[in-house]
């Protein structure tokens, strides 16, 4: 399946140096896994040499402004396995989630969508990623479109041809183990061109063409 033009996806996750994006044992009270907040400090903390840093503003707004739709995986969304039950989960980011855009979730359970405040509303999608990427293309217009992780999501989207290009926020953190972005792929696969290099304190921010 090949994207349409004025609907570019892109793929932006923060990795470690050993390349994963969640460390081992995630849970409710650890979404991101033993060590994997670290990954996150380029635009969490405050202040001039990360959050506040104007490399780091430019590869926030893009990351998030203007995207039409967003794409994550259902482990992304909570900690919540198997079926839904009668589990009022709304996601990790409170009542205002930082999307503004309708997004879909990734998961083998159907669910009613769940409307937030500031314009975001999950929907969730059981017939893979192919049908949450039309229906992400559906609604974005000719905005672009975000696939926001976890890393199952974002193997997903790859396989299956739809990511333009990929963004990726290189911390000098070992995890040493996790859940690691690129495993399951054969040598060559898929084919990147280096794009651009950004650099902050502590964080290397890259980009990738996919070559397709």
């Amino acid at each position: 399946m090949s994207t349409q033009a004025g609907n570019k996806v892109n793929l932006s996750m923060s990795v470690s140096a050993d390349g994963f994006v969640a460390g081992p044992n995630q849970d409710e009270d650890n979404p991101l896994g033993v060590g994997g907040i670290e990954l996150h400090r380029w635009h969490i903390d405050e202040g001039p040499e990360s959050g506040g840093h104007p490399v780091n503003k430019q590869v926030m707004s893009e990351m998030m402004d203007g995207m039409g739709a967003f794409i994550m995986g259902r482990n992304m969304f909570g900690p919540i396995r198997g079926e839904w039950g009668d589990s009022d989960w709304k996601g990790w980011w409170g009542d205002d989630p930082p999307y503004h855009a309708p997004t879909y979730v990734l998961t083998h359970y159907a669910h009613d969508p769940i409307e937030m405040e500031g314009g975001t509303t999950f929907h969730f999608v059981t017939e893979g990623i192919e049908s949450a990427y039309e229906q992400a293309k559906a609604v974005a217009g000719g905005q672009n479109i975000s696939i926001a992780g976890g890393a199952s999501c974002a193997q997903q989207a790859l396989k299956a041809g739809l990511v333009d290009e990929v963004d990726l926020q290189v911390s000098p953190v070992i995890l040493g183990a996790g859940e690691r972005l690129l495993d399951g792929f054969e040598p060559g696969e898929p084919e990147l061109e280096l794009v651009r290099v950004l650099e902050a304190p502590g964080t290397i921010h890259i980009r990738y063409r996919v070559v397709k």
